[in-house]
């Protein structure tokens, strides 16, 4: 079904660990084709903006010349923060599928809900729990990684 969009953001996150960033990645796909990737360039750009998701809708939004995102999905790695939420929401984002809820920070029903808000003029789709296992592993093996390198 959706599981080959779900791999490519999978990908992307597994990119993020070269540079020692969070392994959160993100494509947004437009009829069945990839039209923005993205994954966590926050240490690599010492910049905590570039998150993947905001990465991917912003290369999204070039592909289509239009900021209307209404017919794309968003498939992430981790549960979007509230910054990335809003971007969604200000983008008029159609759908996201999150790999594994985020308890601390997660804005998309977890923590926080932002993208069902009653009386905002918008709201996304949300959809939970695709290869929710491996894209909760990336974390816990970036996480005991770090906890090491401390050691």
């Amino acid at each position: 079904m959706n599981s080959w969009a779900m791999e490519e953001a999978i990908s992307e996150a597994q990119l993020a660990l070269e540079h020692e960033d969070v392994p959160v990645g993100a494509v947004v796909v437009y009829n069945n084709q990839i039209i923005g990737r993205g994954h966590n360039e926050k240490e690599l750009r010492n910049n905590a903006l570039f998150h993947g998701e905001i990465i991917a809708l912003n290369q999204a939004v070039e592909y289509l010349g239009d900021w209307h995102l209404n017919e794309c999905t968003l498939f992430v790695t981790l549960e979007p923060c509230a910054m990335c939420a809003g971007a969604m929401l200000n983008l008029r984002l159609g759908k996201v599928i999150i790999g594994a809820r985020d308890e601390r920070m997660g804005c998309c029903g977890t923590a926080l809900n932002l993208l069902n808000q009653p009386g905002f003029n918008h709201k996304v789709e949300v959809e939970f729990g695709l290869e929710q296992e491996r894209c909760a592993g990336l974390l816990s093996q970036f996480f005991a990684l770090l906890r090491a390198k401390k050691k």
